[in-house]
Formats: structure tokens, C-alpha cells, sequence
């Protein structure tokens, strides 16, 4: 829990560990969607087999890409008129939705990129 904090507080990436026994991968999912409820941003992975359901486990879906694009989009025009908040489907939205919602969007930006094969190398 304190990684996952300092991780969050850093604004950097943090991943869960390994899932060693490659042929559950049922197993794996499930440390995956673990990994994820608990705050982690994906796996680090020891077989190709485990790179889909990973994948298809730590990426937005498209209704959290759609849904922060909404956020975004109120919090702008809230601002613009001088609010310090906005309401989504009668949610309250403040900064830390905010924050959230720019994470999601950059996760499947670059989801995207490497899809299309237009990342950029990863650093040295």
C-alpha cells in the first residue's frame, strides 16, 4: 500500500509483480484484476501468453475513455465560468476526478500509439 501511495504522490507508474505459473492463465487474470482494484498501473510479465489478458485487464475501457473526455469537458466549462467545480451525471467533479480522468486518457493514448506502431522508443 505505501508503494502504491508513493507511486501516486510521484506521479509515476508502479507495477504488480510476477505471475509465475504461465499456464493458469484464469490465475493470472485474476492476480490482474486484483492488481488493478488494489491501484497498480499493469503487470510485469514473464511469457507472451500473459500479454493479452493484461492488456485487455489494465487498459480503459471505452466507457472510461468516454466518460473522462465528459469530465474534461465539464471541468472546462466550469472554469471557464469562473466554478471551482463542475457536476457530471450528478456526480460532483473536482481536481482529483480530474487528475484521474487525464490519466485515463493518456493510458489509452498511448494504448493507441502502440497499437498503430506510432509509440516512441521506449527510454535507454
Amino acid at each position: 500500500g505505501l508503494c502504491l501511495l508513493a507511486a501516486r504522490a510521484a506521479g509515476i507508474a508502479i507495477l504488480d509483480g510476477v505471475f509465475n505459473n504461465i499456464r493458469d492463465l484464469d490465475g493470472f487474470e485474476a492476480e490482474c484484476v486484483q492488481g488493478r482494484q488494489l491501484g497498480f498501473d499493469g503487470k510485469t510479465l514473464i511469457h507472451p501468453g500473459q500479454v493479452e489478458p493484461c492488456n485487455r485487464v489494465f487498459a480503459p475501457t471505452e466507457a472510461q475513455v468516454e466518460e473522462s473526455r465528459t469530465i474534461l469537458a465539464a471541468w472546462e466549462e466550469a472554469l471557464a465560468s469562473g466554478r471551482g467545480v463542475a457536476t457530471v451525471n450528478g456526480r460532483m467533479i473536482e481536481n482529483l476526478h480530474v487528475r484521474n480522468a487525464q490519466r485515463v486518457l493518456a493510458v489509452s493514448d498511448a494504448v493507441t500509439a502502440l497499437e498503430r506502431g506510432t509509440a516512441p522508443p521506449a527510454p535507454r
